[in-house]
């Protein structure tokens, strides 16, 4: 029987346990990344396990998200990421040099080996025929100082392509329909992996717009094979030594199929607030906005902004409309400045905004109130951008551009352009010279911003806590700890836990301290899907500070359960979704005997305030149990 595509890489990787669907697996990774808002604590987790050196083949540093400097704070991470980076053997990419996955993509992937990244977009480089995954901080500082990389072996899904995109179609309504499709819940444990004839007109940066959101569906990991329009791509890019044929075997054998024909796609998007409210353009067509931004790790290529270019040239941005545009990478702005098409983005009207993520995180570039905002980038929760009260659209770069000199939602078809043809060239600019390389020396730079990594306890024999929350379903990790401003705190954990929820219940940080103080832990109770989104530990992390033990929850995402695990807090299901209904605020809730207990697949939780009892589902493993008892991965590893 032959072998998909994810099946050869990681049985090249694997180190312990069996490629089953649903078996615990450990695999070796070859590189690592990690993006400034959630490197820090993650570089000071890895101090922490007193290894002189990365073990990893690769490991960067990227810094895309802290780029407001005001006052000295995100500098001063910039610089203890710099210094860390330096003395451990990690490559360092400057402020400036571009989005992580965007330059990884460009400059460090590889067909054939494994990447994780402390960020859920990390997925991107399954574009090139990596298996890409993202993860928690301390997963990545665990890779990095040697470690394995622990995870459930997923099944695979085979998205078969056929046909070919009409004009004013693009790979962003490829994925908007396999949300649309799949929608962001129920797809934990999942590998999507994409072949078929319609792979043929799709160039990789075209790919990895398709692979970044499969991050939103949930899944593991998208994977493309490594075929000629790969070749093509890493002869640009100067390295086709790295590259190496990839494909799946004629007769593997894969876990279901989806089929979608590109023929029948037409422009697409995602309406408020969750990235799988597909509707088609057509349906929603006319709607007046107010904003419109182009960039993002998910569209921000060099191809993405010259269809942009091509489609503002000559023309003007509605007067009611701002228009922002950040390119990629430095590589991308740098051949955007060079041929000509910078101009033709000034002269419409737009706003040139640097190469990071910036409007994707809530930093900077906020709607006005009620304001309407065409985006092209991956999420569009509600508050991430940093109006709470705003709409927020997403769209392909051609129905951004079309969007931005209409000033209304629609596509260039109705306005009657012509659709512009872009032809790449066969070397793109290359210059590494913002990627430092590390001469494994040096002081590493501290101030009052960096804090120090948070140890937990070991569970109690006998768990005794209050309901401090009760949450709906689909809370994502903006949600539980929002980015915008709140990431200038990210290396100070104590100072994170203020912002924990306080969009959704502003007394939770004082309500978990009033808890502590009366002897009792805290337990999060959640409907379906819950920690969508970021790969953020933040939101583990925080709640652990903060006296949390359990989350009880319908579901929960694959990244965010890990991320609890690692951080103490045991990730429980509701074994009858009614027991939710039936649980407040302030509820007093007991486990008995947890050393034996949490070894067991159903647990018995007493409700003390209601004199009730309900069972829970429990799917850890026995080393994941052991990381529980300790207290964490952290506690698991150090021996502390």
């Amino acid at each position: 029987m032959g072998k998909n595509i994810f099946e050869k890489i990681i049985s090249e990787h694997i180190t312990k346990g069996e490629m089953l669907p649903g078996q615990e697996i450990a695999i070796r990774i070859d590189q690592t990344l990690t993006q400034d808002s959630l490197g820090a604590i993650a570089y000071l987790q890895f101090e922490a396990l007193k290894i002189p050196k990365v073990k990893t083949e690769l490991s960067v540093s990227y810094v895309d998200h802290l780029m407001i400097q005001q006052g000295p704070a995100n500098a001063d991470v910039h610089n203890y990421l710099m210094t860390v980076a330096n003395k451990y053997g990690i490559y360092f990419s400057k402020p400036g040099n571009g989005i992580c996955h965007q330059v990884h993509l460009e400059r460090f992937s590889k067909p054939g080996c494994t990447l994780i990244g402390g960020d859920s977009h990390t997925v991107t480089c399954g574009a090139a025929g990596m298996v890409a995954i993202g993860a928690g901080g301390l997963d990545v500082a665990v890779a990095m100082g040697g470690g394995d990389f622990y995870f459930k072996y997923p099944r695979v899904i085979k998205v078969n392509l056929i046909g070919r995109l009409k004009d004013w179609v693009a790979a962003k309504d490829i994925v908007l329909e396999v949300l649309r499709r799949i929608t962001t819940k129920g797809n934990v444990g999942t590998v999507l992996e994409y072949s078929g004839p319609g792979l043929a007109c799709l160039t990789v940066p075209e790919r990895a717009t398709i692979a970044n959101m499969g991050a939103e569906a949930g899944v593991t990991t998208s994977i493309f094979p490594s075929d000629e329009m790969t070749r093509t791509f890493f002869r640009q890019q100067g390295r086709e030594n790295d590259w190496i044929p990839l494909y799946a075997d004629k007769d593997a054998v894969y876990d279901g199929e989806i089929e979608i024909d590109l023929c029948e796609l037409e422009p697409l998007v995602a309406l408020p607030h969750s990235p799988d409210n597909v509707k088609k353009v057509s349906e929603v067509e006319g709607l007046e906005v107010s904003q419109v931004l182009i960039g993002s790790c998910t569209n921000s290529s060099f191809k993405d902004l010259m269809m942009v270019a091509k489609i503002l040239k000559g023309r003007k941005v509605h007067p009611n409309v701002s228009l922002g545009i950040a390119p990629g990478s430095r590589q991308v702005l740098t051949m955007l400045a060079e041929n000509g098409a910078l101009t033709d983005m000034v002269s419409a009207g737009a706003r040139i905004l640097e190469s990071g993520c910036g409007f994707c995180v809530g930093h900077g570039q906020s709607p006005h109130n009620n304001g309407i905002s065409v985006r092209t980038n991956n999420r569009n929760y509600k508050g991430r951008c940093g109006t709470q009260n705003s709409s927020v659209f997403l769209v392909s770069p051609e129905t951004a551009a079309a969007t931005a000199i209409a000033g209304k939602l629609t596509y260039g078809a109705k306005l009657g352009i012509e659709y512009p043809k872009v032809e790449l060239p066969d070397l793109f600019v290359i210059d590494d010279s913002m990627i430092i390389p590390p001469k494994g020396d040096g002081e590493i730079y501290r101030s009052p911003v960096i804090g120090e990594p948070p140890f937990n306890t070991e569970m109690p024999e006998n768990l005794n806590a209050k309901v401090a929350i009760v949450v709906k379903d689909k809370i994502n990790t903006d949600d539980i700890i929002p980015a915008g401003p709140a990431m200038e705190f990210r290396a100070n954990v104590e100072k994170s836990c203020e912002f924990v929820f306080q969009y959704i219940d502003k007394e939770f940080f004082n309500y978990c301290k009033e808890v502590k103080n009366e002897g009792f832990a805290s337990i999060i109770v959640a409907g379906e899907s819950y920690g969508q989104g970021s790969s953020r530990e933040h939101a583990a992390m925080c709640p652990m500070v903060m006296g949390v033990r359990a989350v009880i929850a319908k579901s929960i995402e694959r990244i965010h359960q890990s991320n609890l695990i690692n951080f103490g807090i045991m990730p429980l299901i509701f074994d009858d979704e009614n027991d939710y209904e039936d649980i407040s605020k302030g509820d007093i809730l007991s486990i008995d005997n947890i050393y034996k207990v949490i070894f067991d697949e159903n647990i018995t939780v007493n409700n003390l305030t209601k004199n009730k009892t309900f069972i829970v589902k429990n799917s850890l493993t026995k080393r994941q149990s052991e990381i529980i008892l300790k207290g964490g991965l952290l506690n698991y590893v150090t021996g502390k």
